[in-house]
């Protein structure tokens, strides 16, 4: 419920923009307008700049600059920081040109800057509302934008994309991506320009929508093609052949048309050039559990797959589905990476996945084949694949009354956090995590309605399941894995001390870059694992850094600012932010800005409440407030507060907070017409009653 200060406010107190900056928008017209497809495919060559989200088509994420090594990473200092004026999770990936850099913030504020000094060129904020955060599950998130002839990218959370001029920061254009605004869509993705197009995807399958990938004329923004990823009421002609063929793996009598059936399209892409093939990465079924969404079984084409497109039609080509009949949120919008391996003597085009179900592929790129899949992480679901590529399962997973501890999780063997990968070593280095999670099948789940104990119900979720419903017995871990897919084995690993750390970078200089929960920027070798350099950055780093080169000079940037969908309730450092881009350089010698500390260290005390409302209290939390605020008194929460560390003047004036909508520009909600007077008191009874059960005697 309780979030944090208004965007505005936070931006409002940016320094504004010189007005003699360094780089002028000649400058800038001139290095942005000669990006395009073929300008992503030179700079591959060399590097020297980061013009698209993964470094190339391939999102390779690996850099072939050597100037920062092995030998002298140490000798890494910070050459700028920039406050980027947000308190929630910073996820992109910065676009760098020809020293000018463009990066997200979260709310989907927009940054240009000067690569080499940090300093503001402008700000444009897409001015998403405050009201519109919880139209989605994991945090008011940006992972980047795209740049193509002058012109900048960014698809905004509440679903709009804006073209904007790479020079001055005017909007050219803005198109409305939602098909139906009656459903909980929203945009976290960095957009792709293949072939002229602008290609963005959609989330929202936790609020029971229907998935799709759009593209867009770069230049007109007018929307070339759409294919969507589930198919919708039988009762209506099916779009083209793709669908017709998914409806017969989905059973009418779940009337899954009615639940959106999800399969989101919110992250993953990569495009082969040659093959003239854009790979898409779906997601999580809705409702999740496949008891109720299909009865009968089946495997729900195409949720949790890999999908290749026509990039000019959007004509489906083939698909790979990681976990038929997806039952646990095992999206594959995880990273898709190109590669060109040597498997059993034969050079093969394949594409990589390490999606959340813990099992790693190498899938064959030119037609789909599988190739091979190997846990790379502790797998309980499955003991894992036969040679047809399908998974052998665990019956106990699907059990419709049990409990039973899903490993990997919800949260992900490896979550969106990029993974890379370097040809020289020939590993892919994978931020990998277990969180524990115990689901078990919801009984009073229906689809949109609010029931009181039903995980989030009250703000649209549509899962079917309950959690932690007895405790799990895994433990949480974080790690820094490199991996060999040839072998489909383990090189090597890091363990972090929390899950939920960054994406990786790789580089000719033998390098790995990684940041962490624990608010640590760090360098290790890229064939062994020694760690070899390592930086404070005064949050918790759940981005993936970018490398790129100036008049012969190499640097090293990181955005960071703690969040998604764990930052929002946990963390593994007392810092709270702000969310800050740093740039490194060997010899850099500028000051680190100072950390702030979370002050929030003593649990609520001295609240009203009658201890019989304490147990109604707890249902409506959970329907309302658990995914968000965690459990009060747990700790002291992610990015948001935990209500157990509130003040008391919080809990006692939460009537205007959350019926009055004080903290909505925030993105707390307004409850009015959701929750009553009455049964606001029972939550303030339940979180005040719960901190003092845990507070030490």
């Amino acid at each position: 419920m309780f979030r944090l200060a208004s965007r505005a406010a936070i931006l409002a107190v940016l320094p504004a923009a010189a007005f003699a900056q360094t780089v002028t928008p000649e400058a800038i017209r001139a290095a942005t307008g000669a990006i395009d497809g073929a300008a992503i495919i030179a700079n591959a060559a060399e590097t020297r700049n980061w013009p698209s989200y993964g470094l190339d088509y391939a999102e390779t994420r690996h850099s072939k600059l050597d100037a920062i090594n092995a030998d002298n990473v140490g000798e890494l200092g910070l050459a700028w920081a920039y406050d980027l004026g947000s308190r929630r999770g910073v996820e992109a990936t910065p676009i760098v040109v020809d020293g000018v850099m463009f990066v997200t913030a979260s709310w989907s504020v927009v940054h240009a800057l000067d690569a080499v000094t940090g300093e503001r060129l402008w700000v444009y904020d897409p001015e998403v509302p405050g009201e519109y955060a919880d139209r989605g599950c994991c945090d008011v998130v940006n992972r980047g934008v795209a740049i193509h002839e002058g012109t900048v990218f960014v698809g905004a959370y509440d679903g709009w994309l804006h073209a904007i001029d790479a020079a001055t920061g005017e909007r050219l254009w803005k198109v409305d991506t939602i098909e139906n605004r009656e459903m909980s869509y929203t945009i976290t993705g960095a957009p792709r320009v293949v072939n002229g197009r602008v290609i963005i995807g959609n989330g929202g399958a936790e609020y029971g929508v229907r998935g799709y990938v759009s593209a867009y004329d770069a230049e007109s923004g007018e929307m070339a093609w759409r294919w969507w990823s589930v198919p919708g009421d039988p009762a209506k002609p099916y779009e083209n052949a793709s669908m017709e063929a998914a409806a017969k793996t989905w059973d009418p009598a779940g009337e899954y048309w009615k639940a959106g059936g999800g399969g989101t399209i919110w992250d993953a892409m990569a495009f082969d050039p040659e093959l003239n093939l854009l790979y898409v990465g779906t997601g999580n079924a809705s409702p999740w559990n496949r008891h109720y969404r299909s009865p009968g079984g089946g495997d729900n084409l195409y949720v949790a797959s890999i999908v290749a497109l026509d990039p000019d039609t959007g004509e489906y080509r083939w698909h790979y589905q990681n976990t038929p009949g997806d039952h646990w949120d095992y999206t594959s919008t995880q990273h898709i990476i190109l590669a060109d391996l040597e498997i059993g003597g034969e050079a093969r085009k394949v594409l990589m996945q390490a999606p959340k179900n813990g099992f790693f592929y190498v899938i064959d790129r030119t037609n789909g084949a599988f190739i091979s899949a190997e846990p790379f992480v502790h797998v309980t679901w499955a003991t894992g694949y036969d040679e047809n590529g399908r998974p052998i399962e665990n019956p106990a997973a699907r059990d419709p009354e049990a409990p039973w501890e899903t490993i990997p999780s919800a949260y992900g063997a490896h979550n969106w956090h990029p993974m890379s990968f370097n040809p020289e070593t020939g590993l892919v280095y994978i931020p990998a995590q277990g969180i524990p999670l115990v689901q078990q099948t919801d009984p009073a789940w229906e689809l949109n309605k609010e029931k009181p104990m039903s995980t989030m119900s009250g703000q649209g979720w549509n899962l079917g399941f309950l959690f932690n419903t007895v405790a799990p017995e895994a433990q949480p871990f974080g790690q820094l894995l490199a991996w060999d897919p040839v072998k489909q084995e383990a090189r090597w690993k890091i363990d972090h001390v929390s899950p939920w750390n960054g994406g990786t970078l790789t580089t000719a200089g033998d390098l790995v870059f990684q940041g962490t929960a624990d608010g640590r920027f760090a360098a290790y070798s890229a064939s062994t694992g020694e760690a070899l350099w390592e930086t404070p950055v005064g949050t918790g780093v759940v981005a993936a850094p970018a490398t790129w080169e100036k008049d012969g000079v190499q640097y090293v940037t990181i955005a960071a600012g703690w969040g998604g969908v764990y930052g929002l309730m946990q963390k593994a450092t007392e810092n709270v932010g702000p969310g800050t881009v740093y740039t490194f350089r060997i010899g850099g010698e500028a000051t680190m800005p100072a950390f702030v500390k979370n002050e929030r260290t003593t649990l609520v005390s001295g609240v009203p409440y009658d201890p019989e409302h304490v147990g109604e209290g707890l249902a409506l939390y959970v329907s309302n407030c658990l995914f968000c605020h965690g459990v009060p008194g747990v700790n002291n929460g992610g990015n948001i507060p935990n209500l157990g560390f509130s003040t008391a003047e919080t809990l006692t004036g939460a009537k205007e907070i959350v019926l009055g909508g004080a903290m909505v520009d925030g993105g707390m909600p307004s409850f009015e017409g959701r929750m009553t007077e009455e049964e606001l008191t029972r939550v303030i009874a339940f979180v005040q009653g719960t901190a003092d059960a845990v507070r030490p005697k």
